[in-house]
């Protein structure tokens, strides 16, 4: 069955695009065509910011208990819609069933977490020195938001970055992933239906060629938000330079766990196991590398290739499956490509490491979950694979660890293991991250969190939590005397 994929542009549907179109395949059986996505071209692009830059004016004028009431609305439309957007997902994304059914409840979060921002204090009133005068700041939208959003949580990820940013008064073109552009739909016209005015909210199905020179260079863009790869986000950053166009990016990770000698080992191995091959490891919070104190080195390797042999690969709709297919052909070449050249540098697998060649699997974007020893010289410890992929060397000390965990360029997410209070809260000083867990994965950040990583995994603006609103707001401070002399 064919999925009819369509935009939302100045409050109208349209399956039509003026560029040509695209197929959108199920990662988990490439035979399987879901649909056909309407690329737009120049024109149709021009339009979404025509709409977003004329709908402005009138929707930063809305009240905001009004505009959070929309948000409530689509929240309670996501949640009634659930099946059909978590199966869409499914097929689309080839993440679990019920990995994507969490991902359509956290997206009602967002909504309805936002929604309740509309009815918090906004601004602030300031004595003044000046006799019969006092200051008030004010909180207002930036305008016209650019959203790129990546294809690992194609509801999620638009959901976190639309909320805060249409409660505020922003109008928004949302640019999804050309390789889940359902999700997007679905979210799109949760707020469509909930009532969202037209123009508000508008998506573009595009390529990256069309979306630059008519989407990001419009002068009328007053921030681009981006959720995707490092290079990408580099990418942005440079093309919307000295423009005064705010910018926030949520990019790459190398995320690590370290596991002490004094660690709970159920805890650490069941925690990681969760962390690294979630969604078949294609997250940005995913834990990636393992550091073991040396100690416990070879009795957590061993429990840790016991745990990933008990993995069960298959599509994400079969309820027996805990490890799902990646995105693409393009995406399972690119994880296998990171393995080859590990294995030619020396790594050690201890497990996985290939992906299937017969049966049902074969004709899907599979990769066997793998663990791997390395030493720290090597890509596989250093490089973004965005897979089911776990790099594991030893240290001596918790010194060693932490310097282990600070020499990568990414500075996303990283956990400790251990028992000990002072190796905690040392961990949790010293580690360069913007996100830190103890006794915790790495992933599974919840709505009112503030969000994002540091160094080459982020940019200056948090997400999620009241720092979130941050990026979609600007301050404007008045004074106002209110008492003069008369004669």
């Amino acid at each position: 069955m064919t999925v009819t994929i369509e935009n939302l542009v100045g409050g109208s549907w349209s399956d039509r695009g003026d560029a040509a179109a695209v197929e959108d395949l199920n990662p988990a059986d490439q035979r399987d065509v879901i649909g056909t996505i309407p690329m737009l071209g120049a024109d149709q692009s021009r339009a979404a910011v025509d709409a977003a830059a004329e709908a402005f004016g009138t929707w930063r004028r809305t009240s905001m208990v009004e505009r959070g009431v929309v948000l409530s609305r689509a929240a309670q439309l996501l949640r009634t819609r659930r099946t059909q957007i978590a199966q869409d997902i499914t097929r689309e994304n080839g993440k679990l069933l019920r990995e994507a059914g969490v991902e359509v409840d956290k997206s009602a979060d967002f909504l309805e977490y936002y929604a309740g921002v509309a009815r918090l204090p906004w601004g602030e009133l300031l004595d003044d020195a000046r006799d019969g005068s006092y200051v008030q700041t004010r909180r207002e939208p930036v305008g016209v938001v650019v959203a790129i959003t990546p294809w690992n949580d194609p509801l999620l990820t638009p959901a976190r970055k639309l909320a805060p940013a249409l409660v505020t008064g922003n109008t928004v073109v949302l640019k999804p992933s050309t390789e889940t552009p359902i999700a997007a739909q679905h979210f799109a016209r949760a707020l469509h239906d909930a009532g969202l005015p037209a123009g508000v909210l508008n998506t573009v199905t595009a390529s990256v060629d069309v979306v630059g020179p008519q989407v990001l260079d419009d002068r009328r863009v007053a921030a681009v938000t981006v959720t995707g790869s490092t290079e990408t986000g580099r990418r942005l950053e440079h093309q919307l330079a000295g423009r005064g166009v705010r910018f926030q990016a949520e990019m790459g990770g190398k995320n690590a766990s370290v596991v002490m000698a004094d660690a709970d080992l159920d805890l650490a191995v069941a925690t990681i196991i969760a962390a690294a091959f979630g969604q078949a490891g294609q997250r940005c919070t995913a834990t990636s590398r393992v550091l073991v104190q040396r100690q416990v080195g070879r009795e957590v390797r061993e429990r840790l290739v016991d745990a990933v042999r008990a993995l069960r690969v298959g599509p994400g709709s079969d309820e027996a499956t805990t490890l799902g297919p990646l995105l693409s052909r393009r995406q399972q070449s690119s994880v296998l490509e990171h393995l080859d050249r590990a294995r030619a540098e020396g790594a050690v697998v201890l497990c996985g490491g290939d992906a299937p060649t017969e049966g049902d699997l074969a004709h899907g974007c599979f990769v066997a979950p793998t663990i791997a020893e390395v030493t720290p010289e090597m890509a596989l410890w250093r490089d973004e694979v965005f897979g089911p992929v776990v790099a594991v060397t030893d240290v001596d000390d918790l010194e060693q660890a932490l310097e282990r965990v600070n020499e990568s360029t990414y500075g996303l997410s990283a956990a400790i293991f251990t028992r000990d209070i002072s190796s905690a809260y040392r961990f949790m000083e010293e580690a360069d991250t913007g996100q830190l867990a103890v006794n915790l994965p790495t992933s599974g950040w919840d709505v009112h969190h503030p969000f994002g990583g540091f160094k080459h995994s982020g940019s200056a603006f948090k997400e999620q939590g009241l720092d979130g609103l941050r990026f979609y707001t600007r301050v404007k401070t008045a004074a106002l005397r209110y008492r003069w002399a008369t004669a």
